[in-house]
C-alpha cells in the first residue's frame, strides 16, 4: 500500500459568497471573438443565442490533446465570467488600464470576488432572473484575446504578452444549468463545493 493511500484527507467545506454583476456582455456578431456590454443576458441551456460558443457541444481543441482535433465532445465553454479585479491586474501587469471584458471576449463580469479565477469546478453563480451557471473550469489566456488587446491599444506584442501574464488570472468558463436572466447591476450569490484534494 503507498504512503498516499493512507495521508488523512482534508476537506474544506462549502461556502456562500455574494458578488455584484458589473456588466454582461454579449457578442453583436457570431463571426467576433470580442462582446459589446448589455443590461441583461438571456440564459438558455445552449448558452447565449447567437454566440460563437452557444450550444450544447463543441469541435475539441487544443485544450484537449487526449481527443481528435475537432472530435464533437460537450461544451463546458458557453460563457466566459472574469473578475473587475483580476482585470486591473492584468492591466497593471503590462502597463495599462484594467483591460476591457469585451475585448477579451467576456460575458459576465463579477466584482467582489477574491481570486475569481480560482473558484472551483462546480460552483454555481445564481442570478437573481432565475438563471444559473456552473463553473467549468479556468479560462486558460489565448492569442485571440491577446490579439484583440493589441489591436485595441495598438501595441503588437500585447498579442503575446497577455497570454502569460493573464494565466491562472483570466476568468472562468461556466456553462448554463438554469434558464433565466442575469441582469447587469445586480447582486449575485455563489455556492462553493466541498473542497479537497486528491
Amino acid at each position: 500500500m503507498t504512503r498516499e493511500l493512507l495521508d488523512p484527507i482534508v476537506i474544506h467545506p462549502g461556502r456562500r459568497l455574494t458578488a455584484k454583476l458589473v456588466a454582461a456582455l454579449a457578442t453583436t456578431d457570431p463571426d467576433s471573438f470580442e462582446t459589446t456590454a448589455v443590461d441583461r443576458l438571456d440564459l438558455t441551456l445552449e448558452g447565449l443565442a447567437g454566440d460563437r460558443h452557444a450550444g450544447f457541444t463543441r469541435p475539441a481543441g487544443a485544450r484537449e490533446p487526449w481527443y481528435r482535433g475537432g472530435a464533437e465532445i460537450r461544451s463546458g465553454r458557453q460563457l466566459s465570467v472574469v473578475s473587475a479585479e483580476e482585470l486591473w491586474e492584468i492591466g497593471y501587469a503590462i502597463g495599462l488600464p484594467p483591460i476591457e471584458p469585451g475585448w477579451i471576449g467576456a460575458n459576465l463580469v463579477l466584482e467582489g470576488v477574491p481570486r475569481l479565477s480560482f473558484l472551483p469546478r462546480g460552483s454555481r453563480i445564481f442570478f437573481g432572473g432565475g438563471g444559473s451557471v456552473v463553473v467549468e473550469d479556468q479560462n486558460a489566456p489565448c492569442r485571440h484575446a491577446g490579439r484583440a488587446l493589441a489591436r485595441h491599444t495598438g501595441r503588437p506584442g500585447d498579442e503575446i504578452t497577455f497570454p502569460k501574464v493573464a494565466r491562472r488570472v483570466r476568468g472562468l468558463v461556466a456553462s448554463v444549468e438554469h434558464p433565466g436572466e442575469a441582469v447587469a447591476g445586480e447582486t449575485v450569490t455563489l455556492r462553493l463545493p466541498e473542497q479537497w484534494i486528491y
